[in-house]
């Protein structure tokens, strides 16, 4: 994708009737909501601490009337975390909080409708955003591995290789190949959209790492990525359009 396309679309996702909006527009699906996660919990990393030390108003206002979405919108921050703010400032525990969270209806009537109002508006941090996420990992990882099947490739998994290296790829190749003209060992499957940020963060946390282990690979953000990214030498970053790809065996040297 090319930036300006991505900015445009980055900078329109501020709070969830954004991702409504543009779910309307016709955007696809997991771009959108892929790109609102993304962009939310960053702005969580750096805000936290910030919003918290406020609790104490929040829990006032939610006494004067104010719902818990008003008050979350009023601090930009995500509905379901405000909450949490606020029930602990009240005196729950977080296992309490999240026990009500999974059944509102053990509250009383007021508090169990925004409880489900919250719910319904928190595309990151609810059991269903959770769950979607959780998902989202499994797809893409089957992506990966009907890919490399489909080709006849043999390769072991992420939990093939637990405990035997420090970090793991989610498919090392049993046998180095040929892409692009370019010798790979392993492929990395992302269902995140790779960006700036989230490639720097994955290249520093794995991919780097997996080259200085294992050598050159590759690794597919299956939601899209930008183009022309400034790449390590040794990492390959692809999309979704490597499934029209194919590996290569490797000449004899």
């Amino acid at each position: 994708m090319e930036y300006e396309e991505y900015k445009s679309i980055y900078n329109r996702l501020n709070k969830p009737e954004d991702v409504r909006k543009m779910l309307g527009e016709g955007y696809d699906s997991r771009l959108v909501k892929t790109l609102y996660v993304q962009k939310t919990s960053r702005d969580v990393k750096k805000r936290f601490h910030v919003v918290k030390n406020h609790t104490r108003q929040m829990l006032k206002d939610w006494r004067n009337g104010h719902s818990l979405m008003e008050i979350s919108e009023k601090w930009k921050f995500p509905p379901i975390l405000t909450s949490m703010f606020i029930f602990q400032e009240d005196g729950a525990s977080k296992k309490e909080f999240w026990s009500y969270i999974r059944d509102p209806d053990s509250l009383n009537k007021r508090t169990a409708q925004e409880i489900k109002e919250v719910v319904a508006n928190d595309y990151v941090y609810s059991p269903d955003a959770n769950e979607d996420q959780r998902l989202r990992g499994i797809w893409g990882e089957d992506l990966l591995t009907g890919w490399l099947d489909g080709q006849g490739i043999t390769y072991r998994t992420e939990e093939d290789l637990r405990g035997k290296f420090q970090k793991t790829p989610d498919a090392l190749l049993d046998e180095p190949m040929m892409f692009d003209g370019r010798k790979i060992y392993w492929i990395e499957s992302k269902a995140s959209f790779g960006d700036n940020i989230e490639f720097r963060f994955n290249a520093r946390k794995q991919l780097v790492p997996y080259t200085e282990i294992f050598g050159p690979g590759i690794v597919v953000y299956w939601v899209g990525c930008l183009k022309d990214m400034e790449c390590p030498k040794d990492v390959i970053v692809e999309d979704y359009g490597i499934l029209e790809k194919v590996l290569k065996p490797c000449p004899p040297e």
